[in-house]
C-alpha cells in the first residue's frame, strides 16, 4: 500500500501517532513562549502608536510654521511693493518688489 506522499514503503498508519507527542510541561513552554511574543507586539503597537501621534503633531506644527512663514512673506513683500503713484503695479518686476520704496506712506 502506498503512503500519503506516494511512497510505497510508507503506510498511513506508519506516519500516524494517537500519543501526545508534547508533554504538559512543554505545552506551558510554549504557552509563555506566545504570551511573551504577544506581550512584545502589544508593546511594539503601542510605540507604533505613540510616534504616529507625535507624526500628526510634527505634521501639524510644520503645516502652521509653513503658513505663518507665507504671511510673513507676504507681509514683507506687499510692504515692499511701489506706491499707486510709481506707476502700473501689474507691470512691477521682480527686481522692482526687491527694490526699497522708502517714499511711499
Amino acid at each position: 500500500m502506498s503512503g500519503p506522499n506516494g511512497d510505497p514503503d510508507m503506510s498511513m498508519s506508519d506516519g500516524i501517532n494517537d500519543e501526545d507527542e508534547f508533554e504538559d510541561e512543554e505545552y506551558e513552554a510554549i504557552n509563555s513562549t506566545l504570551d511573551q511574543i504577544n506581550s512584545y507586539l502589544d508593546d511594539l503597537e503601542d510605540r507604533n502608536d505613540s510616534l504616529n501621534g507625535k507624526l500628526h503633531e510634527l505634521m501639524e506644527s510644520n503645516r502652521e510654521a509653513r503658513l505663518e512663514f507665507r504671511a510673513q512673506l507676504l507681509g514683507s513683500q506687499t510692504q515692499e511693493q511701489p506706491c499707486p503713484a510709481d506707476g502700473d503695479s501689474s507691470a512691477t518686476s521682480k527686481e522692482d518688489l526687491n527694490k526699497d520704496h522708502g517714499d511711499c506712506k
